[in-house]
């Protein structure tokens, strides 16, 4: 799995699973999507990490696979610029996957529309969930006012009548409507503690001598002595600061270029499509089999690779297919 909020992300309003679903893709191509499909929601979609959990075939074929897959519309890769409530921002590249065949149109809108998405902003790496637009705030409820029992008649509050029933529970302790009003303060706050009614009752009637000359007294003494300790305080867990996608653009699925600075068409930035047309023309050319799979495109999960200077490479094939050196990109 991916990072939160990164991997595999549903585009959504998909057709049902359907045997014809990827029937327009080479058979390869049609195999990886298949298992793209199958993976769950957040997984990560490298071409190195699926190379490695599918059964046939290795990196190379994956990644050439993956990028078939992007030109027929089942996959993007979209930046998408999110402003945090504290003011912070930052640019996340997600990629959505699509079963349903999708038009260039199509995902433009796609992208449009994630414009105005409100994310759970907790800064870990990634944001989950931009499915969601932005609500409107709900009305908060109205709570008591504070001090809205103190105000009442005092004969009327839990803390006098819970005092006043002290007196029918054990007769000893016949607490006078003065005591009551006195003790009253004493008893909120054995409330105020989680006590109930009942808890009070029992904390001064509990193990009394056989004369009781002083309820008042004896009662205000077993209270304050026998007060329950304070609740401690609850951590709270910070509720996540939410965010919201300011602006999504395309992105290249190769080298991760955005439609700010070139154009991308199919997935693809310029250069990138360049690159993969000339192979597209080999292939059609007879110089490439589509169907032949090298063994270096075969997984091979105990197998030592050799370390490639892939830039050196790239500039290989680049000349050897009559394509300018591909420029450097200023960061």
């Amino acid at each position: 799995m991916a990072n939160s909020g990164y991997g595999k992300r549903l585009a959504g309003d998909e057709d049902p699973h359907a045997d014809p679903d990827f029937a327009h893709l080479l058979p390869r191509d049609a195999e990886v999507a298949v298992f793209i499909d199958h993976l769950d929601s957040g997984h990560a979609m490298g071409h190195k990490v699926i190379a490695a959990e599918h059964p046939r075939y290795g990196q190379q074929a994956t990644r050439s696979s993956l990028t078939r897959i992007t030109e027929a519309g089942h996959l993007r890769w979209i930046k998408e610029h999110i402003t945090v409530e504290d003011n912070t921002m930052r640019w996340v590249t997600r990629t959505y996957w699509s079963r349903t065949r999708r038009s260039a149109a199509w995902w433009a809108e796609f992208a449009r529309r994630r414009n105005g998405r409100i994310v759970p902003g907790d800064l870990r790496p990634g944001l989950a969930r931009t499915d969601e637009p932005e609500l409107p705030e709900p009305e908060p409820e109205p709570r008591p006012e504070a001090g809205a029992e103190a105000g009442a008649d005092p004969e009327s509050r839990t803390s006098y009548l819970a005092l006043a029933a002290i007196r029918d529970a054990e007769p000893r302790m016949r607490l006078s409507e003065a005591d009551c009003r006195s003790l009253a303060s004493l008893a909120e706050e054995w409330l105020t503690r989680g006590a109930t009614p009942q808890d009070i009752t029992r904390a001064v009637t509990d193990g009394l001598p056989a004369t009781v000359n002083n309820p008042g007294g004896l009662a205000r003494n077993r209270l304050e002595n026998r007060m329950p300790p304070k609740k401690a305080k609850i951590r709270q867990k910070a509720a996540p600061r939410r965010a919201r996608v300011t602006r999504a653009v395309m992105a290249c699925m190769s080298c991760d270029a955005d439609e700010r600075t070139t154009e991308i068409r199919g997935g693809m930035c310029s250069e990138c499509r360049a690159e993969y047309e000339a192979a597209v023309g080999a292939e059609e050319a007879g110089l490439l089999d589509a169907g032949y799979v090298p063994d270096t495109f075969l997984a091979a999960p105990d197998a030592v690779y050799e370390v490639v200077d892939v830039p050196r490479r790239a500039a290989e094939v680049r000349a050897a297919a009559g394509l300018p050196p591909r420029a450097e990109r200023a960061l």
